[in-house]
């Protein structure tokens, strides 16, 4: 079985208790490309952005933002 990584946007949001929109406001990242890592539709991540999503959020954990699954 084959492995894809997933970054857990939707999970961090609701953690945080903040919207998409603020998220991208707070990290400096188009929300666009931020709904496509949501919705698993963008093919690479851009670590720039995982790393600007980890400060404006204060994770220290990568695995907090992406996560490897089996691929369905």
């Amino acid at each position: 079985m084959t492995k894809k990584v997933v970054v857990k946007i939707g999970e961090l949001t609701k953690k945080h208790g903040i919207s998409l929109r603020e998220l991208s406001r707070l990290a400096d990242v188009r929300h666009a490309a931020l709904s496509e890592l949501s919705n698993g539709k963008r093919s690479n991540i851009n670590f720039a952005h995982i790393e600007k999503i980890a400060d404006a959020l204060g994770i220290d954990d990568i695995r907090e933002i992406i996560d490897l699954v089996d691929n369905k």
